[in-house]
């Protein structure tokens, strides 16, 4: 059974005359800074010259300053960048300016885990990650409320690395709604699973995948993309309110029905096996290696021609006439 905390099991006060480095102000960078000044915590904002977020941090009261400057101010450095320009950052800028003691934060246990950042002995490391994205953790903290998050430790020099994780939980909110305990292992390989074999690589295949057999089959490929793309949304948003059981009793009976009759038969043998090979480049480090050699070469290989060929596709234009129709979405 995970472990899980809520406010009451956190101690806000470890963090009292400490001062937390974010560095990065992008979507988790803006709401954990912020939401930490506004709980009473002694931030500062770690950006690169020019950055174009610096302005938003001192508008929002925050002080700004160059990433060195901010790791040697910082008795905990939280570091909000890129997973592939992590490494880079810590290395060249942040851990020479690291002390004895110091704590280490992530948000993703990606470097950490791959050993692409290997921090000194001598301190702490621990992962604060909230379960959503970086807008709807500050709109959460605004409206009283909180996202849930996971929290792991991966060195505990000072005995005191967990307590100080759920302190900075709480601090950005999770507390209110939940924080659970977890690895960095199991934190890294399940989020680039979910994300590759499901919520990204998974469910865009599916989707495209029912578009094209429609589109093949002599249907409008606006029928198409009603179908089997736009009200996509629909059936999550109500799984994700109310789980699989809100959805199938929410929708009509031939829509369970043929939920039953086809599901298995498309995610069937051979794609439980594709999930298992996926997970096993996770695990090995095949799939972070292959990351981290693409974007090192500029993204040129594989990245950036697959987006343009992606955003060739039918669908892509029929989705962008469709949605000048829906007037919500301009919001």
């Amino acid at each position: 059974m995970i472990n899980k905390y809520y406010d009451q099991d956190c101690d806000l006060s470890l963090l009292d005359g400490k001062t937390v480095a974010i560095i990065g102000f992008g979507s988790q960078g803006h709401a954990h800074a912020e939401n930490l000044h506004e709980s009473g915590v002694d931030v500062v904002v770690g950006l690169k010259e020019g950055s174009r977020s610096a302005q938003s941090a001192r508008d929002a009261g925050l002080e700004v300053v160059d990433v060195e400057t901010a790791a040697e101010k910082g008795d905990i450095v939280m570091m909000l960048v890129p997973d592939e320009l992590a490494a880079d950052i810590y290395n060249t800028q942040v851990a020479q300016h690291m002390k004895e003691g110091n704590v280490l934060a992530f948000a993703h246990g990606f470097n950490i885990h791959y050993n692409l950042v290997q921090p000194a002995e001598n301190l702490d490391v621990i992962m604060i990650a909230p379960k959503g994205p970086g807008h709807t953790v500050r709109s959460q903290y605004l409206e009283g409320h909180g996202v849930p998050s996971l929290i792991a430790v991966y060195q505990d020099y000072s005995g005191k690395a967990k307590d100080i994780a759920l302190a900075y939980a709480s601090g950005i909110g999770a507390g209110r709604a939940g924080i659970l305990e977890t690895t960095y292992r199991e934190e890294t390989e399940t989020d680039l699973f979910g994300e590759q074999a499901v919520l990204c690589g998974g469910v865009t295949e599916l989707m495209k995948a029912g578009f094209e057999t429609l589109v093949e089959a002599g249907y409008q490929p606006e029928m198409a993309y009603f179908e089997c793309i736009h009200e996509m949304k629909l059936i999550v948003d109500l799984i994700n309110s109310g789980g699989f059981e809100m959805m199938r009793k929410s929708i009509s009976n031939t829509a369970e029905y043929g939920d039953y009759y086809a599901g298995k038969q498309i995610i069937g043998k051979e794609s439980r096996e594709a999930m298992k090979k996926i997970l096993e480049r996770i695990q090995d480090g095949s799939f972070a290696s292959e990351f981290m050699q693409e974007m090192s070469a500029g993204r040129q290989t594989k990245f950036l021609t697959t987006r343009m060929k992606e955003n060739e596709h039918l669908l892509c234009s029929t989705g962008k006439e469709l949605r000048k129709m829906m007037s919500w979405l301009k919001k």
